[in-house]
């Protein structure tokens, strides 16, 4: 018996439709995906095997897939779908994901659930890659919050975070103490050696300040030379002026620049985080700004906690001075 023409029309369509679907998918780097709520079966478009870097036709397991997740990104889905079922409605989240050519994408996930009689029994959705949106995202998102000289986090960014951070630190004892920084006798290497020495002099100290302070909760600058740290936690004051000591050494070695030294010192102020009555967090801010005072009121290259002087042992190089342009060779500076 033959197919009437209607027949014929109907798969012709689907056909077409089929292909429609398809053709639109792969250019926006999509595919659909459901999964059985009862046995964990997976079933996907080609689209998203290609998203994973998975031969179409494989067999799909859940547990090794979720293992293709970054870590915070499987915990976050997980969670998200444990209550999307219990409360039988859709989500969306951007994930992480390393493919099977160990390739990292950032994936977005929508999904909604079938229910029947009531009863969540199927989530089903889509997967599209996001990762040259995200990544341009993050690139807007550093320009807005980083200092573009150094690449610290600016004033922006911890203004921002200051309160978040330490708020956390007083319920959770996150951040152990706020450092500020001020670099000693900076304007003489500007006027000596030029603005060009004084930006290297700054990307070098934010350097050495990241590799002096590895576990800091933050870094930044706050404009000029001026710089600004969140100390993590637990450190108690004994424990931070080791810390800021050995810290001071290091940023204070002179730089080579074009023939000459860059010699300069540092002052440091800290405050330690306390949980007094009537706490605030201004008042963490001006401690550590007049412990930063009375060290700059010592002569600079000294240390202060809170009113207590820090006595750092002077570097071979002794006082920190400023070398004048060599006398022969051209100019320092271009």
């Amino acid at each position: 018996m033959q197919p009437d023409a209607g027949s014929m029309g109907d798969v012709a369509t689907l056909h077409r439709e089929k292909r429609l679907h398809e053709q639109a998918f792969r250019l926006v780097n999509m595919g659909a995906w459901e999964c059985d709520l009862e046995t964990e079966q997976l079933a996907w478009t080609d689209g998203v095997y290609r998203l994973f870097d998975i031969e179409p036709g494989a067999p799909l397991k859940r547990c090794p897939i979720l293992e293709m997740y970054f870590e915070e990104s499987r915990r976050q889905l997980e969670a998200i779908r444990a209550e999307a079922i219990r409360l039988g409605r859709p989500f969306a989240l951007d994930v992480r994901v390393r493919t099977a050519k160990n390739e990292s994408r950032w994936l977005r996930i929508t999904a909604d659930v079938a229910l029947e009689r009531g009863r969540p029994v199927r989530l089903f959705g889509a997967k599209q890659d996001i990762t040259r949106e995200r990544e341009e995202w993050e690139r807007l998102r550093h320009m807005a919050e980083r200092d573009p000289l150094t690449g610290l986090a600016n004033r922006r960014l911890f203004d921002a975070h200051f309160r978040e951070m330490v708020s956390d630190g007083i319920n959770h004892a996150f951040v152990s103490a706020l450092v500020l920084i001020d670099l000693d006798r900076f304007k003489q290497v500007n006027d000596h050696l030029g603005h060009a020495a004084g930006d290297e002099c700054l990307r070098q100290v934010a350097i050495r300040l990241q590799k002096a302070l590895p576990d800091a909760a933050l870094i930044a600058r706050l404009g000029g030379d001026e710089f600004a740290v969140l100390l993590r936690a637990p450190l108690d004051a004994a424990g931070i002026a080791r810390l800021l000591k050995r810290a001071s050494l290091a940023l204070c070695r002179p730089l080579a620049w074009n023939g000459t030294h860059m010699d300069f010192g540092v002052s440091i102020g800290a405050a330690v985080l306390r949980q007094p009555p009537g706490f605030k967090l201004s008042n963490l801010f001006n401690r550590a700004d007049a412990a930063l005072y009375a060290a700059k009121a010592k002569g600079g290259n000294s240390v202060n906690i809170d009113g207590a002087a820090v006595t750092v042992k002077p570097s071979r190089f002794g006082r920190a001075r400023i070398d004048p342009p060599p006398l022969t060779g051209g100019p320092v500076m271009p």
